[in-house]
């Protein structure tokens, strides 16, 4: 778990995004917060979009974050039954996936800010749906394909099923050219 900062401040008011990283399959869930929220909040998250996905992991590497630190997230890690391990900053053995996601993670923003000029929490989940479904040199098949068994189905060529079969076709025509540049 690592945190994006200091990006501009979204419609939602959000200017962080909560990385989060599973170790075996290297799929990444993109949680956008307020740099400035409390730990209960950041637990409310992490239940929501992880735990109920995911279940409660064995084990968490954390950056050393003050929120990370506290004695809240180690009773809630503790009650969770997830051990903690803190990441020793430049220790590529602990703390060189979530950089290297990160600086992906960047990358991709970069470019949905430039090509399509707008908010970057209008396209984070395209932007993990992307990395996800992406192929990764590190376990030789895409994040979705470790953990479902197969490559999700993409919205690029939906439009050739039909026209008039699909509804939303212009939804799934900016869909798909939102995700050929993120690629």
């Amino acid at each position: 778990m690592d945190f994006v900062s200091s990006l501009p401040l979204t419609p939602g008011k959000k200017d962080a995004i909560w990385v989060i990283v599973d170790r075996l399959t290297k799929s990444t869930h993109y949680v956008s917060i307020r740099i400035d929220y409390l730990l209960d909040k950041l637990a409310e998250f992490y239940v929501s979009q992880i735990v109920r996905l995911h279940g409660v992991p064995i084990s968490i590497v954390l950056d050393r974050d003050l929120r990370f630190t506290s004695r809240f997230w180690k009773k809630l890690q503790d009650a969770l039954g997830a051990k903690l391990y803190f990441s020793t900053a430049f220790h590529l053995q602990t703390d060189g996936q979530s950089e290297r996601i990160i600086q992906i993670l960047e990358d991709m923003l970069r470019c949905c800010i430039l090509e399509f000029e707008g908010t970057w929490e209008r396209y984070l989940p395209l932007i993990e749906f992307t990395y996800n479904n992406s192929f990764q040199s590190s376990i030789k098949m895409a994040p979705y394909e470790a953990l479902y068994g197969c490559k999700c189905r993409t919205p690029l060529y939906w439009i050739e099923l039909s026209e008039n079969k699909i509804h939303g076709v212009d939804l799934i025509r900016e869909t798909e050219q939102k995700v050929k540049v993120i690629c």
